[in-house]
């Protein structure tokens, strides 16, 4: 009978019968169902209870990063059924709105200099299928409450989007990348043959940067000229970065190295990627085949 009760709500949902009507056409008591309608509502009530706090709990862990699909997608991996619909419903209820990401503009780097470039190796090539075999790189620009900047540089593994090394500088020269990417080699350790992909930018086109490449036996990958496109996952996720770290400006460096080390654990451990079917970084490599997982030696 209950099957047949939801049969009348779905068809009344419809407003293609009326309550009265359905119940003739499907010979059901119009009083029995509503009896069971209003308890459906009451364990839609009190069910909605139960999920309430542990909603606003994952928003407010998450400093308000997340949405309703992420929220829904966490709860299903604690074992609590919530789809994302009711998440939304009960977000706008609660008044939690999360913060919302800016349109992704891709920018390109001037990359005016004699220090050669590269050819781009991802160009016609399927995506990674497995870690270390693609890393990107890139560089932004952190604001100072001083007028100033700060620099960023992140490496990202292709496959899993893990930030594998990352350096922050009050200037952008070739020792804020070098350092980011032995940072990656040390803790990685890679197979030969890995590729490196950046835009042109003279701090990776440098002497010292392409001997360290070289010396892990990388293949160096660069954007093509005035191809904004070509280093997109890199621009996107530094945009993440900004959008949820609400960046506007920070006091001073050692203000920037600490919110931005405690954003990038944040990240690579707790933050689920929607390209990697809602896993964390950390996650997503730890469920993939041992053979594709190199050792990471500990900081």
């Amino acid at each position: 009978m209950r099957d047949v009760y939801a049969a009348i709500a779905q068809l009344v949902m419809t407003e293609e019968f009326s309550v009265t009507s359905a119940c003739q056409v499907l010979e059901v008591s119009r009083s029995g169902f509503q009896t069971w309608r209003s308890q459906q509502i009451s364990r839609r009530e009190v069910r909605d209870r139960e999920l309430t706090p542990l909603i606003g709990e994952v928003f407010w862990h998450h400093r308000r990063r997340y949405g309703a699909r992420r929220i829904a997608e966490e709860l299903q991996r604690r074992d609590i059924a919530c789809g994302v619909a009711r998440v939304a419903r009960l977000m706008k209820t609660l008044e939690l709105q999360a913060i919302q990401p800016k349109s992704f503009q891709p920018k390109t780097t001037q990359g005016q200099h004699r220090l050669g470039y590269n050819q781009n190796l991802l160009v016609g090539r399927e995506p990674p299928s497995k870690i270390n075999e693609v890393w990107v790189a890139d560089i932004t620009y952190i604001p100072l409450r001083s007028r100033r900047f700060g620099y960023l540089t992140l490496l990202m593994d292709l496959f899993s989007r893990r930030i594998v090394g990352w350096q922050y500088s009050s200037t952008m020269d070739e020792q804020l990348v070098l350092a980011a990417l032995s940072r990656g080699i040390r803790d990685r350790q890679p197979e030969a043959g890995l590729i490196h992909h950046s835009d042109r930018g003279g701090q990776f086109a440098s002497r010292k940067y392409r001997a360290m490449l070289r010396r892990a036996e990388m293949q160096q990958s660069m954007s093509a000229a005035g191809n904004c496109y070509d280093n997109a996952f890199m621009e996107s996720c530094f945009g993440t970065i900004k959008t949820e770290l609400q960046l506007v400006d920070y006091a001073d460096n050692p203000a920037a190295v600490h919110e931005l080390s405690e954003y990038i654990s944040y990240y690579n451990l707790e933050r689920r990627h929607s390209g990697i079917r809602y896993d964390t970084p950390a996650e997503f490599e730890r469920n993939q085949p041992t053979e594709s997982i190199t050792p990471t030696v500990p900081k």
